[in-house]
């Protein structure tokens, strides 16, 4: 339909043209003008008639022109024969001239229409970018898709962003836009579909290909799509930089309301706890209850005990978690270090028999004592939570490439294989102790903190004998230490 329209305007402003020939002959030949002057007014008459033809109507203008000249007004007369050579140069001249300006003129107004159009490309750019940075973020990525379409008037826009491997869509899209845009991604060119009006950019950002951007119905693709892309790749970037920012705020003010709230509730349970082993102790020393009362006072004062333990390490790993440690180093010797937690965990797990393997010589490590102590205890205290009743947990000290090691081994459920290396990571807890075992996540991530801040490492053993072993590992007294790492 649009092909038959052009046709019938082009036919339509040839036929014009004529006229305006015709109109110029009756004019001349009334008025008896002679050849020159009947050229330089058919040479007017096609000047006016190019002002808004192109050079093919202008041209088919020109010859009928030169033909009327020839007919009327050269000898013979009403012959398209030419008897004198001047008047054949003037017939040559007119031809000529009448071509070489409506060429000039159809060029001129398609450079001011592309001019045009650019200027007008220009400007709906610059509102696409506008508007793309006026939205608030975080932002959905398909409502970026909608300054695209309302600025350029297309079809649908499509984007496939390869973060998500997710496909958004605007508008109405009566082609195959999405496996177009799909597939612009998948093979990394951009690429043009006429017969579909399509056109596909691929969206890079810093160097790497991040998704593709399809249109369907744009104008002028070859000029405009490669800024749209651009656009839309921004505007996709800063999207995923505000969220991924938006997430740490998040996770910053939650942490710091956590460890606000586990700070307020240690507390809270220190002082109560102080209350309870004060009047449990005065009841049992002061012998004013009945003998079968004192083991019950005993109990509560044991418990109790037990309670503020846990109150306090609970909340020195709070501490720990959020803070950039800077030990104390000092010459330690290892047994010496692990014989003071055997002896406390061997009286808050009585069901379990914390033994010692072959000790050979004395260990002596480059530490910060009261850290990998805590660091040693949570090893120890995840060994008897998680092992079996009356079973043993195997404590063994020596030194391996120039770092003492401390290795803890229990019998008890093993460690799932999608768990080995999460179990690390902050608040995760493996699939078998969130069942059965109560605990915060927090602390192998800590000791593992401590450990790597001495230049060490805690690291899970494959199993041996149906055991389960961690194994804690802090440089050696006579090992180099960097500078870093001195206490000052």
């Amino acid at each position: 339909m649009a092909r038959n329209y052009a046709f019938r305007q082009s036919a339509l402003r040839v036929v014009r043209g004529a006229a305006v020939v015709a109109t110029a002959t009756v004019f001349c030949y009334w008025t008896r003008l002679d050849t020159a002057s009947a050229a330089l007014i058919y040479l007017m008459a096609v000047v006016v008639q190019s002002l808004d033809c192109t050079f093919p109507e202008a041209a088919v203008v020109s010859i009928l022109a030169t033909a009327a000249l020839d007919y009327f007004f050269t000898d013979p007369v009403l012959s398209f024969s030419v008897s004198r050579p001047l008047e054949g140069i003037t017939l040559a001249c007119l031809l000529i001239v009448t071509l070489i300006i409506t060429r000039i003129q159809s060029r001129s107004r398609a450079e001011a229409y592309e001019s045009k159009l650019q200027r007008a490309n220009m400007e709906s750019v610059y509102k696409v970018s506008q508007e793309l940075f006026a939205l608030t973020p975080p932002v959905d990525v398909s409502s970026l898709l909608e300054p695209f379409r309302s600025a350029f008037g297309v079809a649908a826009v499509c984007l496939f962003d390869a973060a998500t491997l997710e496909v958004y869509m605007a508008g109405s899209a009566v082609a195959e836009l999405e496996t177009k845009t799909r597939g612009c991604f998948i093979s990394g060119e951009s690429a043009v579909y006429p017969e579909l009006g399509i056109v596909v950019e691929t969206l890079r950002a810093r160097d790497k290909i991040c998704g593709a951007i399809g249109f369907e119905g744009l104008r002028n693709a070859s000029v405009t799509a490669p800024p749209l892309a651009s656009l839309a790749a921004v505007a996709v970037e800063r999207t995923r930089v505000f969220r991924a920012a938006a997430t740490a705020a998040a996770q910053m003010e939650t942490e710091t309301m956590r460890s606000a709230l586990l700070d307020a509730l240690a507390h809270e349970f220190k002082t109560p706890l102080a209350t309870i082993l004060t009047a449990a102790g005065g009841l049992r020393i002061g012998g004013s209850i009945a003998p079968e009362l004192t083991e019950l006072a005993e109990m509560i004062e044991t418990e109790a005990s037990r309670l503020g333990d846990l109150t306090t390490r609970l909340l020195r790993l709070a501490h720990l978690d959020r803070e950039d440690l800077k030990p104390r180093l000092q010459s330690t010797e290892l047994a010496e270090l692990t014989r003071k937690s055997e002896r406390r965990y061997a009286r808050l797990w009585p069901d379990r028999r914390i033994v010692y393997g072959d000790g050979g010589e004395a260990v002596d490590a480059r530490i910060d004592p009261e850290l990998i102590g805590l660091a040693f205890s949570q090893l120890v205290e995840n060994a008897c939570r998680y092992s079996w009743p009356d079973t043993s947990v195997r404590i063994e000290i020596g030194t391996s490439e120039a770092m003492g090691t401390i290795t803890v081994w229990n019998s008890g459920p093993p460690i799932e294989v999608a768990d080995r290396e999460r179990i690390f990571e902050r608040f995760y807890r493996g699939s078998g102790a969130r069942l059965g075992t109560p605990g915060t996540g927090l602390g192998l991530y800590v000791a593992r903190k401590i450990a790597r801040a001495h230049g060490g490492d805690i690291v899970l053993l494959d199993a041996r004998n149906d055991e389960t072993g961690f194994q804690l590992r802090v440089p050696l007294s006579n090992a180099e230490v960097p500078d870093a790492d001195r206490e000052n």
